[in-house]
């Protein structure tokens, strides 16, 4: 028997404001735990909640970039249950009348048509966190507030996915979206953005959905593909053998590879939703809605196409470059500035990106080389002054220190050598020092000419221009296999 995946995913992005959501506490990560709280977040009694202006402008921002539709008038709610780390006993989210409504996320991906229907966009304050693995939890679990309060939207889907591939595709685009606005900083380790997904399965053909099983706190679009995958096999497999799936909520063992029960979710919770007493209901003017939709930049679908269209890159290139919207204006920028536009998407998506994972640095930050320095060192290319090999040590350099390029290939001597005289006299002194490769070549072994070419390389210490030194190559040992 086939079965069929039916997904549908609830994602928490926490907004990217200085203050929580009710209170002035600080929102920033890492702090000493329990040092930026207040008794608004701890719900100490006779403390009111104050809304911050600035969460409900990132999250109407954030629901109109997905779609949605804005609600004039929402209303917040307790979600009334006892965790450990939910210092009040209770959330205030919003229930019966979220801010946004009825979003959609549309996109192509490997020749294949998605289309993701949003049910909802509501606010609400996250928990605390539990801490298991410190020190001063060695006999016991501690827990850090400081998050309790940090302002959220959670956005959840229809039952639109049939994948985890296609999972993962769509938490990576809406990350590109949120992160375009300005509303999350898309760090899936930090746990700002965090991902639940909800999967049954049905025998393919059926219309009726399975029992479904929730997988809570996915903070990396692999372990969402391959949470899901597991638990859609995992779940077949047990339907298939005549079992029966149990609704209950699992967690993802990155280690095993697998997903193991955490609680039973047999019956549904009962939170014992209402109206939050000490919060007037939000009210969204048109003049705001107006003002926040004009100043939404431009979205990471449009400018994957823009750039395909006005620069001819490959939509590879594409989506590599509008992960964020500062890595795409610096490829912009280093394009205009080199006037060649996939050298620029080369040197970015490859040297770039490689030097900037491997200092743990960010484009938006970087200081030492700017987009006129490479597009800079790009022309140093193209007019032959330097080989790639030699521009990829000059980058280094620019990297490390921000000196400029053509002040590097000056100071240290590194221009091309393109002079015929000069490397004709190189390739000869190769040429008779290596005669057991040469006498490969005029056997017909044509890769002994890719040898002989990097020893000139090697001999010129990396300036021998490499087009020159393997026409003079051909030149002096003729077509292979000609002895």
């Amino acid at each position: 028997m086939q079965f069929e995946a039916v997904i549908g995913l609830e994602i928490h992005a926490q907004l990217r404001t200085r203050t929580k959501i009710f209170c002035g506490c600080g929102t920033a990560f890492g702090a000493p735990p329990n040092t930026q709280v207040c008794p608004v977040c701890l719900g100490f009694p006779g403390a009111l909640p104050v809304l911050n202006a600035r969460a409900v402008e990132l999250a109407v921002k954030a629901a109109l970039a997905l779609g949605c539709a804005i609600q004039p008038t929402s209303i917040f709610a307790r979600k009334n249950y006892f965790y450990p780390d939910l210092p009040k006993g209770y959330q205030i989210s919003q229930y019966e009348r979220p801010f946004a409504l009825a979003g959609r996320v549309r996109w192509h991906a490997d020749g294949e048509a998605h289309d993701v229907r949003i049910t909802r966009v509501h606010m609400e304050e996250d928990a605390g966190k539990s801490l298991h693995d410190t020190p001063e939890a060695a006999t016991g679990t501690c827990l850090d507030f400081n998050r309790a309060g940090t302002p959220l939207v959670e956005i959840v889907t229809e039952p639109d996915i049939r994948s985890g591939a296609v999972a993962a595709d769509f938490f990576s685009r809406l990350r590109d979206v949120l992160t375009t606005v300005g509303a999350n900083d898309g760090n899936l380790e930090e746990g700002s953005l965090r991902c639940d997904a909800n999967v049954s399965v049905r025998p393919a053909g059926a219309t009726a959905l399975g029992t479904k099983v929730e997988i809570k706190n996915l903070n990396s679009f692999r372990f969402v593909q391959k949470a899901i995958e597991y638990e859609i096999a995992r779940q077949s497999a047990l339907v298939r053998e005549g079992g029966r799936v149990v609704q209950e909520t699992r967690l993802w063992d990155a280690g095993a590879g697998c997903t193991e029960s955490m609680r039973s979710k047999e019956e549904a919770h009962d939170y014992r939703y209402f109206p939050e007493p000490d919060l007037p209901p939000l009210r969204i003017s048109d003049a705001d809605l107006a003002r926040w939709t004009s100043e939404l930049p431009e979205l990471p679908d449009a400018m994957r196409e823009r750039l395909v269209a006005q620069y001819g890159l490959p939509a590879y290139d594409a989506g590599v470059l509008t992960q964020s919207a500062a890595l795409a204006a610096f490829f912009e920028r280093t394009a205009a500035a080199a006037a060649n536009p996939k050298a620029a998407s080369n040197w970015i998506m490859g040297e770039l990106l490689r030097l900037l994972r491997a200092s743990d640095g960010d484009v938006a930050a970087l200081t030492t080389v700017t987009p006129d320095a490479l597009g800079a060192l790009i022309r140093l290319v193209d007019a032959g002054t330097i080989n790639g090999s030699t521009a990829k040590t000059v980058f280094e350099t620019m990297f490390a220190t921000g000196r400029a390029p053509d002040e590097i290939v000056t100071s240290e001597g590194l221009a091309q050598v393109s002079d015929e005289g000069a490397v004709l006299a190189i390739v000869r002194e190769v040429i008779a020092r290596e005669s057991d490769a040469v006498a490969q070549y005029r056997k017909g072994k044509q890769a002994a000419i890719g040898f002989l070419t990097g020893q000139v390389m090697k001999a010129a210490r990396g300036k021998a221009n490499p087009k020159l030194a393997g026409s003079l190559l051909a030149r002096e040992l003729g077509p292979p296999g000609a002895a």
